[in-house]
């Protein structure tokens, strides 16, 4: 699988699901986005295995 995947997750802070687009090219990804829902910053961790489905660990900022 190559390309882009939508991945929920939830927020560290307000628990909410919310959807991030992962781009399934890339194996391993280590950035900061704001919650949709709470505006604060997830640190997500991503890797993509070798069949390229997306794991996501998404942590508050201090965590990471």
């Amino acid at each position: 699988m190559l390309g882009t995947e939508a991945v929920t997750i939830n927020c560290p802070y307000c628990a909410e699901a919310i959807e991030i687009v992962v781009d399934c090219s890339v194996d391993y990804q280590d950035y900061i986005e704001d919650c949709f829902v709470c505006c604060r910053p997830i640190q997500l961790k991503i890797s993509v295995d070798a069949q390229g489905y997306p794991s996501v660990i998404a942590q508050d900022e201090n965590q990471g």
